[in-house]
Formats: C-alpha cells, structure tokens, sequence
C-alpha cells in the first residue's frame, strides 16, 4: 500500500529534499515531499552544493522547491519524517489535537549508523557524509515500510 510520506529539515535546501530525491528513487511508489519547520527559503530550489553532490550519485533533486510545514501536513501524510530533535519538537508543536499521525526522525531508520541526528550539510560542508546517511536511512524506511 502507498504510503504519503514528508521529510523535514530546518530550511528545506539541503537534507529533506535530499531525503525526498533518495526515497523516491528508491520506493516511486510512494507519495513524497519535504518541508521546512523555518520559512528562510521558501521557493528557493535545494541548495546548489546539495543538488551537485546528490547528483553526482545520480539523483536530481532540481525539480523541488522549498516550502514550509504547516500543521495541515499532519493530516496530508501518513509519516512525517524529521532530520533532528529541534525539527522534531517544532513539528509536534504544530500538531493538531488528537492526530495521530506518526513522527519519527530519520536516523530511527538507521540505527548501525549509531546517529541521532542527520547533521546538517550547510553548516558541516559534509554533503558526501549526509548522503552516506541519508541513503542508509532510505534503505531502512524502504524495510520498514515493506514490513507494513
């Protein structure tokens, strides 16, 4: 069964359309989008060193543009997907009450990597090592979904 699914980060430019582009290669089935908990780039397509690194592993991110969560996602999704725990606890505050839709952090789904957090690639300049990550989470929610 499809699943709807939105991957947050902070400003939307750099890990969550990163972690939209990799699910939805890797699992076309399934609905996807990614947000932002800030409004700093709404529009702006992910960040030019973020679209070069992941499309030199062969994804294209370019198509998407920048938005930011909004609590009406809650009912728009089915999993809501977050890269931290400052991001985490910005979206819950935005939750409707008595919605039950599922929040989970990224990293959940790669718990070998030993992770809390998909650090951010604008600050670290690490794109290759967020994508490492990223990957490896994707291939866990793809498991995880499967089981389903």
């Amino acid at each position: 069964m499809p699943h709807r699914i939105v991957f947050v980060c902070l400003g939307n430019i750099c890990r969550s359309p990163a972690a939209e582009g990799v699910f939805r290669s890797l699992c076309p089935e399934h609905k996807t989008d990614s947000a932002g908990t800030a409004s700093y780039h709404v529009g702006s397509p992910p960040y030019g060193a973020m679209q070069q690194a992941i499309a030199r592993r062969g994804y294209d991110i370019s198509d998407l543009r920048a938005r930011q969560f909004q609590p009406r996602d809650f009912h728009a999704f089915d999993l809501i997907i977050a890269m931290d725990a400052s991001n985490l606890a910005d979206i819950e505050a935005q939750r409707p009450a008595g919605n039950a839709t599922p929040l989970k952090l990224l990293t959940d789904y790669a718990p070998e990597a030993g992770m809390d957090h998909v650090p951010d690639p604008y600050y670290t300049r690490d794109f290759e090592g967020c994508l490492d990550l990223i990957e490896e989470a994707a291939q866990g929610l793809q498991k995880a979904l499967s089981r389903d």
